[in-house]
C-alpha cells in the first residue's frame, strides 16, 4: 500500500515524550496491565468529537474504562442480522467477555452528529439523506427523538436532541438481551450523561424527574 505514509514528526515527537516521562515513571504499572489482562468496571460509550476526553473527565487511569466512540454516541437497536455492527460488537464484548458492571452513555454539547441530524430532519442535508451517506444512514438512529423535539423553540432544540441522543442510546441497549438481563440480575447499571463542552459541566439523566440534572 504505497500510499501509506510515516507519522508526522510532531507525533513521533509527542510519543517519544511520553515513553520517556510517563511510560517510565509507571513502568512496572503498564507491564502489570498487559500482563493480567483488562478488569475495567465500566464501558463508556461517547462520541468520536475530538473535544470529548473522557478519561480526563473523571480522572481515569489505564485499565479503568472500556471505551467506545461513535458519531454521536449512538447505540443502535438489537439486531442480528449478520451484518458488521461495531457498536453492537462492543456492547456484547464488554457485558459479556468483561462482565462491565455499569454502561455510561455520554453526550455533550456542540454536536456535529446531532446537528447533523437536526438538519437532516429539516430538510437542510439532502447529502445526507442519499443512501450512499454512512453518516446520514447512522444518524437515521436519533430521528424519532427528533420528532420528540421538535415542537421546542429552535433554540431549545439541538441542545434537547443532544440529550435525546442519549435517551435513545440507553432504550437500545435494553433491547439487547444480555443487557436486558444483567440488568435485571443487578449485574449491571446504565447511566446517561451530557457534558457542555466549553462550561466543564456534567449532568446526569434522573428518571424520577424525567430529565437531566447537575451531577
Amino acid at each position: 500500500m504505497t500510499e501509506i505514509r510515516p507519522l508526522p514528526t510532531y507525533l513521533v515527537q509527542r510519543f517519544h515524550g511520553w515513553r520517556a516521562t510517563t511510560y517510565q515513571d509507571n513502568r512496572a504499572w503498564y507491564r502489570r496491565l498487559a500482563q493480567s489482562g483488562q478488569h475495567p468496571r465500566a464501558m463508556v460509550i461517547s462520541c468520536c468529537d475530538s473535544r470529548v476526553h473522557v478519561t480526563s473527565i473523571f480522572g481515569a487511569d489505564e485499565g479503568e474504562f472500556f471505551i467506545h466512540r461513535n458519531v454521536a454516541n449512538l447505540v443502535p437497536p438489537y439486531n442480528p442480522d449478520g451484518e458488521y455492527h461495531g457498536t453492537s460488537a462492543a456492547v456484547e464484548y464488554a457485558v459479556t467477555s468483561l462482565g462491565v458492571a455499569h454502561i455510561v452513555v455520554l453526550g455533550h454539547s456542540n454536536c456535529g452528529g446531532v446537528k447533523g441530524c437536526h438538519d437532516m430532519c429539516r430538510g437542510h442535508a439532502p447529502e445526507l439523506e442519499e443512501k450512499s451517506s454512512f453518516v446520514g444512514r447512522w444518524m437515521d438512529i436519533l430521528r424519532p427523538g427528533f420528532q420528540a423535539v421538535a415542537h421546542l423553540p429552535e433554540d431549545e432544540i439541538l441542545q434537547a436532541l443532544e440529550k435525546q441522543a442519549v435517551l435513545t442510546s440507553l432504550a437500545n441497549l435494553l433491547t439487547f438481551p444480555f443487557v436486558k438481563t444483567a440488568v435485571d440480575d443487578d449485574r449491571l447499571t446504565l447511566h446517561g450523561l451530557w457534558t457542555d463542552t466549553g462550561e466543564g459541566g456534567l449532568q446526569q439523566y434522573d428518571p424520577a424527574r424525567d430529565g437531566f440534572v447537575e451531577v
